[in-house]
């Protein structure tokens, strides 16, 4: 699949005015903790922020899609506006960069999805599908890929707008990704199954279903480095590790629920737990599971056991492990971001700022910089870089 150039076209003029975005003292919420340590406010939306990515070239700019039904590029050292994504018909729900940074796509939830070109602002492909669960770019072409909520996964090449569809289920395809390889890509699915799809044959290699099936809705996937092993993760609680090569189930992560004990004390909530977010160690045989009831649960690959729980007071939404080392990142409903050392279990250190929940989080290349969306209206940028790391 080769990458189309575009003609220079001259910049347009992005100036925004200075009430954008925020110092750390500005913008609390009454009666929320002005305790901020984040670095930089953006305040652009008028509300809930639910996904934020950062350019991978440059790790300059931002992107935020809302429930304000836009999206928004941003410079996360001083908060400017480089420029909107408007003309969606609902919340944006995914807002992406491409491998090189030179397009930004933005989804929204009634399947509207739109591809905008970075250097010039210039929206330059549409589509519409059905209601959109996910979005994600090729990890080395421009080439789209989503799920959508009548089963169908669909690859484009942008901007010339060549299609595939593949089909699964009559369920909605609630997670999916490209593996490294870039030729395979894994879903997962509200009936509880996954399939491996040959993306250049259309066809599925490998299809988990019955007892090698998840018994609930699947919720997250992830894969190793090298694309041989995935991890999919499920409202069932289970954790279930796939080697991408046979198909096979060669792992099954369980741990008990922790329902805090603020949940317990709410009158008549029935003790619900999923698992949110699942991911790999890069350099260690380690992989991790955040839970809505707010454990982090960290596993041996190897002897498939638990080494440590580490707890939340509330539930986690994400998780990302730091490239080369052995840090995971987690942000919560409780509106911070905390690390954690794999190794020992231990909390290295906690960022807090949201009078909301946090939506998405995005970690830069070298672990320096986290941007976070939140139910609060706003995105932030914190610095985590110690010297001692």
């Amino acid at each position: 699949m080769e990458d189309v150039d575009f003609a220079d076209e001259p910049d347009e003029d992005g100036e925004m005015g200075d009430e954008e975005w925020e110092t750390e003292d500005e913008g609390v919420e009454e009666g929320a903790d002005p305790h901020d340590d984040s670095e930089l406010t953006y305040s652009k939306h008028t509300a809930s922020v639910f996904c934020v990515s950062l350019d991978p070239k440059e790790n300059a700019l931002a992107v935020t899609g809302g429930e304000d039904d836009k999206a928004c590029v941003w410079r996360i050292t001083d908060g400017e506006t480089m420029f909107e994504c408007i003309g969606h018909k609902d919340s944006v729900t995914c807002a992406t960069f491409s491998h090189d940074s030179s397009m930004v796509a933005t989804g929204d939830m009634s399947g509207l999805i739109k591809v905008w070109k970075v250097e010039d602002t210039k929206e330059i492909w549409s589509f519409e599908v059905a209601d959109l669960e996910w979005l994600e770019w090729h990890p080395c072409a421009h080439v789209l890929l989503c799920g959508t909520a009548d089963g169908n996964t669909w690859m484009w090449k942008i901007p010339s707008g060549e299609c595939k569809t593949f089909q699964g289920p009559n369920c909605p395809a609630t997670c999916g990704q490209f593996l490294p390889d870039g030729k395979t890509a894994v879903v997962g699915y509200e009936d509880g199954s996954v399939r491996l799809w040959d993306l250049k044959q259309g066809s599925t290699l490998h299809v988990l279903k019955g007892s090698d099936a998840h018994s609930g809705p699947l919720t997250c996937v992830s894969s190793n480095a090298d694309g041989s092993l995935i991890l999919t993760g499920s409202v069932d609680c289970d954790t279930k590790m796939v080697n991408t090569a046979t198909g096979k189930v060669v792992g099954v992560f369980r741990t008990e629920s922790n329902v805090s004990k603020a949940s317990k004390r709410e009158e008549g909530e029935a003790e619900t737990n999923s698992v949110e977010s699942v991911g790999f160690c890069s350099v260690l045989p380690l992989a991790a599971v955040g839970y809505l009831d707010g454990t982090l649960a960290i596993y041996d690959v190897s002897t498939q056991t638990l080494r440590h729980r580490c707890q939340h007071e509330s539930g986690i939404v994400q998780l990302l492990w730091e490239d080369n080392s052995p840090v995971i990142y987690t942000c919560s409903l409780d509106g911070a971001v905390r690390l954690w050392d794999s190794r020992s279990g231990k909390m290295i250190s906690e960022y807090c700022g949201h009078s909301a929940e946090i939506l998405d989080f995005a970690l830069n290349k070298d672990a320096s910089i986290v941007v976070t969306a939140s139910g609060d209206h706003k995105a932030k940028v914190f610095c985590v870089q110690r010297p001692d790391r």
